[in-house]
């Protein structure tokens, strides 16, 4: 996130990079906010926020564009356990629609979500399913 920028102000950024309109932009990020819980928070600035809300707001930014590539990097790290449910739920849910999510965990359960697991060990692959 941008420190500089409201939690409103993050979500918009990557919108408005895709040259979307400010109505469309503020109805994705009106939906977002609700979704994950957010909307009164969303003129707080990342450092008025505890590393769990700012991971929320992370994983919010990452998908209101709905991409086709998702790269998460231990995205439920800082979350209690139900709302790391809820991610890996959310994650899943894109995936089903299309969504390619490449995810880097140390977390088994997290792990299992996905569809192909790679195990890699000193960066050489030791063990690959498929789940």
């Amino acid at each position: 996130m941008l420190d500089g920028l409201t939690i409103f102000e993050n979500l918009d950024v990557p919108l408005s990079y895709r040259g979307l309109k400010s109505g469309e932009r503020q109805a994705a990020i009106a939906e977002i906010l609700d979704q994950f819980q957010l909307s009164g928070k969303k003129s707080l600035y990342p450092s008025q926020l505890s590393g769990g809300i700012q991971q929320l707001v992370a994983v919010a930014r990452a998908v209101v564009g709905k991409p086709k590539l998702i790269l998460a990097d231990e995205p439920t790290g800082n979350l209690h356990s139900q709302q790391g449910k809820e991610i890996m739920e959310l994650f899943t849910r894109l995936n089903r629609a299309g969504t390619t999510i490449v995810q880097v965990t140390h977390s088994e359960v997290n792990a299992a979500y996905g569809r192909r697991t790679i195990q890699l060990s000193d960066g050489v692959v030791v063990a690959e399913e498929r789940n």
